[in-house]
């Protein structure tokens, strides 16, 4: 009887021992992906907590790339307005040759002087995301081009940045004039439309407007409807999560690649007026797409002198 006892007494222990046991073992979880949700980053990328901690400093200058008509419903507080066309050629009218192409050193100088936008302040710029047209990016390029070497985009534009707490106003400031001097316009990262036919075979051709727009419907007065010849369609509103962030640069690297680029190709972004391809040469360009051009005359004036795809 004693024996029974001790027997059952020595199989609880047992029990016990090995029931510790396996609750001291790790915890195993599924693996998560370290990419999933992280946020973009890139040299012309900054996000919205950044440009709260320089916000309000001398060296600094916010500029919202939608307009003073726009930032008079609300902008980012000492926030001046400009748009893209202030930096380029738009005399005529859309299509004729070298419409919306950048401004000449001379006449861009003066431009910039009269804006403020300096080249020894950090430039940040700010727009409307995926809900836009790109124009922070563009105003972004052309700086580039004209040799800023401090220019910023902000991840999110300016849902972003009202989400962050900044102060938000009704109105732009008003610029400060400065002395600006553009000694060259650095092309790049441009193409022009003779360039482009050319070597038209050498380049992956990258279509960055909408669907009805790629599939042929004319909407912005283009002299034709359709595509260029055989166009990779990649939308620049790929590029953005729900809440007008970027996607990660792991998520934006497959997207390219999965359109059948490589970066050892010739890429060149176009649209309707080379906007959102200018935006999205600069996000080419940080994924590691470095041989990047925007084609600035883009579909207005291909779509007049050249033939189409639909």
């Amino acid at each position: 009887m004693k024996i029974s006892r001790i027997l059952v007494l020595v199989l609880v222990l047992c029990m016990v021992v090995a029931g510790c046991a396996a609750n001291e073992q790790p915890e195993v979880k599924e693996p998560i992906d370290s990419n999933e949700g992280s946020a973009f980053e890139g040299k012309y990328v900054v996000d919205a907590e950044y440009v709260k901690s320089v916000a309000g400093k001398d060296n600094v200058l916010l500029i919202d790339s939608r307009g003073a008509d726009a930032a008079k419903e609300g902008t980012v507080e000492d926030a001046i307005a400009i748009t893209w066309q202030m930096l380029a050629n738009v005399e005529g009218k859309p299509g004729d040759p070298m419409w919306g192409t950048i401004l000449e050193p001379a006449a861009l100088s003066e431009t910039l002087s009269n804006l403020g936008i300096s080249m020894d302040k950090e430039i940040i710029l700010f727009g409307a995301a995926q809900n836009g047209w790109g124009d922070d990016g563009r105003i972004a390029w052309e700086l580039i081009a004209a040799g800023y070497e401090n220019v910023k985009i902000v991840d999110g534009g300016l849902a972003s940045l009202t989400a962050s707490g900044l102060n938000i106003v009704k109105g732009a400031a008003e610029p400060v004039p400065a002395e600006v001097t553009v000694s060259e316009i650095n092309n790049s990262h441009n193409i022009n439309t003779d360039a482009l036919k050319a070597d038209y075979e050498g380049f992956k051709v990258v279509d960055v407007r909408a669907d009805e727009e790629y599939e042929g419907q004319v909407l912005y007065g283009e002299a034709n409807g359709g595509h260029l010849p055989s166009a990779i369609h990649i939308k620049f509103t790929d590029l953005f999560n729900d809440d007008s962030t970027l996607k990660s640069n792991e998520e934006i690297t497959k997207i390219f690649t999965d359109a059948g680029l490589s970066k050892e190709d010739k890429v060149v972004t176009y649209c309707t007026a080379g906007i959102r391809s200018a935006y999205m040469q600069l996000v080419l360009e940080m994924t590691g797409f470095e041989n990047s051009f925007n084609y600035d005359e883009s579909f207005y004036r291909w779509s007049a002198v050249n033939e189409l795809e639909k």
